[in-house]
């Protein structure tokens, strides 16, 4: 195997890196400061990018910062579910049952909410993943469920994420009441052109690699092919490395990074 061949500890491209260690871009910089801000005013945060830029590690840093004691995150990917099995989905993050009828699981919703911050002092954190898909029904439900005391506390924190058309999408006029009540937006973007190699070198580095590996001229190969977009960059470096290993080669050029692009279509 190619991590044995190049003497690594553990796999270097992949996104299961820990919430400490992953790598700080430009715009992740900007991603997690816009956040920082969501928490001290709580509120509704819209995250929107391209696939493959990295936008759901700014929540992993993010969510993996906070205090368990003082925070409750309920991760929800599923957009494409009917509003009554969004309301389930949350009630159950929350550690509570649902109910049958859909306006008593709306009630119910609002009063863990209320229960959480006000009773034990803790603000629920909702993250909403792949909303782009997510129906025109489930977006005007999002927009009534987090309205609490008649729009003038927010007593939680709703982050909700999707690519770039989700902010269109939420521009037209139906959808004016949550789109007024985002408290901070970010666009998520892919690295620039100059980080690709330092994001490169960090993976490695996490994965025990004491020497480059990639020459310049493959990295500008895969930053090109890439769109420096990391999760691509991921399954390129991987690819080249895989090629490099069966190739007997100690360093990986930018044949490597063609065979890779071949392979994966690129």
């Amino acid at each position: 195997m190619y991590t044995m061949y190049y003497s690594f500890s553990n796999i270097p491209f992949h996104k299961e890196l820990p919430h400490d260690k992953l790598f700080e871009s430009t715009t992740f910089k900007e991603g997690l400061a816009r956040m920082e801000h969501l928490k001290k005013t709580r509120g509704i945060g819209l995250i929107a990018g391209e696939a493959g830029s990295g936008k759901t590690s700014v929540i992993r840093a993010f969510t993996g910062n906070l205090n368990n004691s003082l925070y409750k995150v309920v991760y929800f990917p599923l957009s494409t579910v009917y509003p009554n099995d969004f309301y389930r989905g949350v009630l159950y993050g929350l550690g509570e049952i649902p109910k049958s009828k859909k306006v008593d699981m709306f009630a119910q919703i609002q009063a863990a909410v209320l229960t959480l911050y006000k009773n034990q002092k803790m603000t629920p954190v909702f993250v909403l993943d792949e909303m782009h898909l997510a129906s025109n029904a489930f977006l005007d439900d999002i927009s009534l469920l987090f309205n609490f005391y008649m729009d003038s506390e927010n007593p939680y924190i709703l982050c909700l994420i999707g690519l770039p058309h989700l902010i269109d999408r939420l521009r037209l006029m139906q959808f004016a009441p949550l789109e007024q009540r985002i408290v901070i937006r970010h666009r998520h973007r892919a690295l620039l052109p100059d980080e690709v190699e330092a994001y490169m070198e960090h993976h490695l580095k996490q994965a025990g690699a004491s020497a480059p590996i990639f020459k310049p001229s493959a990295v500008e190969a895969i930053a090109a092919k890439s769109s420096c977009l990391p999760r691509v960059i991921n399954n390129l470096a991987t690819h080249a490395l895989i090629y490099g290993a069966a190739n007997n080669l100690k360093d990986i050029d930018e044949e490597a990074v063609f065979k890779a692009c071949e392979e994966l279509v690129l």
